[in-house]
């Protein structure tokens, strides 16, 4: 409403009847669309003819509230307060410059030359302003996932920047992803049926050429059912001397893991010393040391892991050698 009252004010004062027989007022030149970088400097220009008695306005449009333009100047005079604003103007060739410095985000948009004729006729001509920005991911984009084998899974990333960025993804050293190949192309990473060798780190990477690119890391855990393995099914030794049983167990979330003879769970005493060694992400091995070997304890051992995807066994024979 300000802007509207201004330019009413304007037009009272620079409208008057003696220019009614004039020549139309005309833009001979406006600048072409600019792109600069984030941070830069931008020369518009605006040059009119047969305008000295009319305003020659410069405005920027806000493309989302096209009823609240700023207005920046009118004619030699800057009326915006902003130390990075300047404006030149020239009479010879009636030719006037809107400059810009230290460019922001906020500075993009559409600049307008404006000849004030009446309240509801004007000469205009547009200029696009681009800021050059580097890739930001956005804050709706995937941080890290849990999800059970054999779901569905999508990893979505999406960035800010000019030029738009472009998003691929890639695994931790470069292995290979579960569509394919070490590289994906597009905003959602889709598995259809995750397993449990699809967990690690994934990288969305944003790239558009301005600066060096932006790059998340998301974590996708995969929750999935012991997988028990056993190195010595069979394993023999001696009376009276000491033997270690091992169970290598792969499982997500961590298993409870227990060793079973006759039916009967062990437990840390003076015949048994149960040990377990998580030994990278979701491996844990687990050992049962025989103690001192008396003649009862040869036969089949076994050791359970479960958690809440499931459970499993296997077994161990420890027999006379």
């Amino acid at each position: 409403m300000k802007i509207f009252i201004l330019l009413i004010c304007l037009s009272s004062v620079y409208l008057t009847p003696q220019v009614a027989a004039q020549r139309t007022p005309t833009i001979s030149l406006i600048s072409q669309e600019q792109v600069k970088d984030i941070g830069g400097t931008v020369e518009l220009e605006c040059s009119v003819q047969y305008a000295r008695d009319y305003p020659v306005l410069w405005i920027k449009r806000d493309n989302s509230n096209q009823q609240n333009p700023l207005l920046i100047s009118s004619g030699s005079t800057l009326i915006i307060r902003d130390s990075r604003f300047s404006l030149r103007f020239d009479p010879s060739s009636s030719l006037y410059t809107l400059q810009v410095k230290d460019l922001q985000e906020t500075d993009a948009g559409t600049y307008q030359c404006q000849i004030l004729i009446g309240v509801s006729n004007r000469v205009t001509a547009d200029v696009e302003v681009m800021v050059r920005m580097p890739p930001v991911i956005s804050d709706n984009s995937t941080r890290s996932l849990v999800v059970s084998e054999r779901q569905p899974v999508t990893l979505e990333c999406y960035a800010s920047g000019y030029p738009l960025p472009k998003i691929s993804w890639r695994r931790e050293n470069n292995a290979i992803l579960p569509t394919g190949g070490s590289i994906y192309r597009g905003n959602s990473l889709k598995i259809l049926a995750v397993k449990k060798e699809d967990r690690g780190t994934y990288y969305c990477v944003a790239e558009n050429s301005v600066g060096k690119g932006a790059r998340r890391n998301i974590a996708l855990e995969v929750e999935f059912a012991p997988v028990i393995t056993v190195p010595r099914p069979k394993v023999g030794q001696a009376l009276q001397y000491d033997m270690d049983l091992e169970c290598h167990i792969e499982a997500y979330p961590p298993p409870a893991i227990s060793w079973v003879k006759d039916e009967t769970q062990l437990s840390n005493n003076q015949h048994y010393r149960i040990s377990h060694f998580n030994t990278a992400d979701a491996f844990t091995d687990t050992t049962l040391r025989v103690i001192t070997i008396e003649k009862k304890q040869y036969g089949m051992y076994t050791c359970k892991a479960a958690n809440k995807l499931g459970q499993t066994e296997a077994q161990v024979e420890l027999f006379e050698n």
